[in-house]
């Protein structure tokens, strides 16, 4: 039951992140020191849209790497989530960037300042 009861914890904290964090990138490594080069092409294509996103280094959680596929039904990282909604990986943030897709999109989820509640 151990087994199952950490399983079940671990897909809670990950709706939770996806939850409370707008734009949630998980990537392998930080956005300043990624550990993969889709990584990298992925936080770099986030940072260029000149707004604050949150990450998880999947390396330092490897419970939440096991996990994370299963939720999203996506087996690669990293991954953008952006409104509780899984928009792919990095081809997709890529491709989305080149188009002029992806800064709109991040501009609306991530303003400036907090929404008041």
């Amino acid at each position: 039951m151990q087994n199952e009861e950490q399983t079940n914890d671990v897909h809670a904290r990950i709706k939770e992140q996806i939850a409370e964090n707008p734009v949630l990138l998980y990537m392998k490594g930080s956005p300043n020191l990624p550990s993969c080069g889709f990584s990298s092409q992925a936080s770099q294509a986030l940072m260029s849209c000149g707004k604050p996103f949150a990450y998880v280094d999947i390396l330092q959680n490897p419970d939440i790497r096991a996990e994370l596929p299963k939720i999203a039904d996506w087996p690669t990282f990293p991954q953008l989530w952006v409104k509780g909604e899984l928009i792919g990986g990095c081809d997709i943030i890529l491709e989305m960037a080149q188009q002029g897709e992806l800064q709109p999109l991040i501009a609306e989820a991530a303003p400036e300042a907090p929404a008041a509640e």
